[in-house]
């Protein structure tokens, strides 16, 4: 009889270490595979069990939440949803997260680490902090003249601050409404698929992840790497530039739109948008003085964060005399994002001085004590001081004299340059019209802007049109800023 007991105490004890090891094995080893399963709803409960924290906007919040009384309980809610979208994103639960929310996930569901004094104790109790806060660099003035100036036609505008590189403005049109994605039921499917499968692409966003030919707009880089590179000595001097100008290597010749373009000087060609005068510089500059000179406004950086990732501006390592030529006035396969232009105006509005460009100010926990703030990009000198002051005065001259005169603001010194371009190596795709423009105000040099419009405009054929339909929007938003 005691042997059989022995045995069954045996036989149990076996069971029971087995039984240790295989809880062991689940805790340690597979608990992240059973956590990332579909199956597993727990996670999920868990996530939408609590209010999200916020976004904030001028410290207002734009964002929160609803108690649906379903089982995934809080569902997000979203204030004046479109006219923010390009800077929330959404946070659906049938979805995922994008762009601010997706960012900045682990402060606003809570999950942070930097949230608790002590995250060891709340893994051990499992305990659930509240969500935190995200202030952002959003001036809502701008953001709405930015919306409402480009109204019904798609389109982009950044607008950041020189000095700082606070984003100001992230605007992207046509926009969607986050609200439509919140849930998990059919309506939130169904609107999934047709935002999704929309023509208008109102999901994308414009301003920081769709990249476009800048045209003429790129002429400033160009300028700049002329004045930089020693190229262009004196502006009011001539360039020698031929009108038309026959591109190196071929028998294709480039004209211009504007007259009086042969022989001109830069700040001239720079007035009329002289296509000639600044292929012929790209193509004295050089490949390698042209990529140096994109790439320090910040042309081929795929690292780019404000804190959602910015798609990569491209400017080619790989050209032919004659393509340098070409992509010297924003044309071959150079594109950008409308955040990337603004950042070239922006260095040459903050005397060549460019500094990242940044959408979150600080997060905060749940009692309003700041968690982190934003973190500390260091700025580059993009241009040299000498030759970004030739070009402010370059820009002046287009708003005070030239194509961009609709963008002129009373008590301001304000500078532009336009631009048109169309996607398709033979330009028969869809035409854009830019704007780039920084404004400052008369009595406070510190006080600056930059900004920078993109509008899908069938009329914009030219620089001087696309002056027409961008500027205005450009002036709106840079009035807001100077009030």
């Amino acid at each position: 009889m005691i042997r059989c007991i022995r045995h069954a105490a045996a036989f149990s004890l076996l069971l029971l270490v087995a039984l240790l090891a295989n809880s062991s094995r689940v805790q340690v080893f597979t608990a992240d595979a059973y956590a990332g399963n579909p199956a597993n709803r727990r996670a999920a409960m868990a996530r939408y069990g609590q209010p999200r924290g916020a976004v904030l906007v001028a410290g207002r919040p734009v964002t929160g939440s609803r108690d649906s009384g379903g089982r995934l309980r809080y569902e997000r809610t979203y204030t004046e949803g479109p006219l923010y979208a390009p800077v929330t994103g959404y946070s659906s639960q049938s979805y995922g997260t994008s762009l601010v929310e997706r960012a900045e996930d682990g402060i606003l569901a809570g999950t942070d680490d930097r949230l608790t004094t002590f995250p060891w104790w709340d893994e051990m109790t499992g305990a659930r902090r509240p969500g935190g806060d995200v202030a952002t660099t959003i001036r809502p003035a701008m953001q709405r003249a930015a919306f409402d100036g480009l109204g019904r036609r798609k389109g982009a505008v950044a607008a950041v601050e020189p000095r700082t590189g606070r984003i100001l403005a992230l605007v992207s049109t046509p926009s969607y409404d986050p609200n439509l994605l919140s849930g998990n039921g059919r309506s939130v499917t169904d609107a999934w698929r047709r935002l999704t499968g929309a023509a208008d692409q109102p999901m994308l966003n414009r301003a920081i992840r769709q990249t476009y030919p800048p045209g003429s707009a790129f002429k400033v880089v160009t300028a700049a790497a002329a004045l930089d590179s020693g190229t262009v000595p004196d502006i009011d001097a001539p360039t020698g530039a031929p009108d038309p100008y026959v591109l190196p290597g071929t028998t294709a010749r480039l004209g211009n739109a504007a007259g009086d373009c042969a022989d001109a000087s830069l700040k001239d060609a720079f007035l009329v948008s002289c296509d000639t005068v600044f292929a012929h510089l790209g193509a004295e500059i050089g490949l390698p003085g042209m990529v140096a000179a994109a790439r320090r406004f910040g042309f081929d950086d795929d690292r780019l964060r404000i804190p959602s990732p910015v798609a990569r501006s491209n400017f080619d390592t790989r050209m032919d005399t004659a393509q340098v030529a070409l992509s010297a006035i924003g044309r071959y396969d150079t594109t950008a994002t409308p955040l990337q232009m603004a950042m070239v105006a922006a260095a040459v509005a903050n005397d060549g001085v460019l500094t990242p460009p940044y959408l979150v100010e600080a997060v905060t926990d749940a009692r309003g004590h700041t968690v982190a703030t934003a973190p500390h990009q260091p700025s580059r000198q993009a241009i040299g001081p000498a030759a970004a002051r030739q070009l402010q005065e370059m820009m002046t001259d287009v708003v005070e004299n030239g194509a961009g005169a609709q963008a002129a603001i009373e008590d301001a010194v304000v500078g532009g340059r336009t631009g048109a371009a169309r996607h398709g190596a033979d330009g028969e795709g869809t035409p854009y019209a830019w704007f780039i423009s920084w404004a400052k105000a008369k009595e406070d040099s510190g006080s600056a802007v930059a900004v920078a419009v993109v509008v899908e405009d069938p009329a914009a054929e030219r620089a001087d049109i696309s002056g027409g339909s961008a500027a205005p929007i450009a002036r709106a938003v840079m009035r807001a800023a100077l009030r």
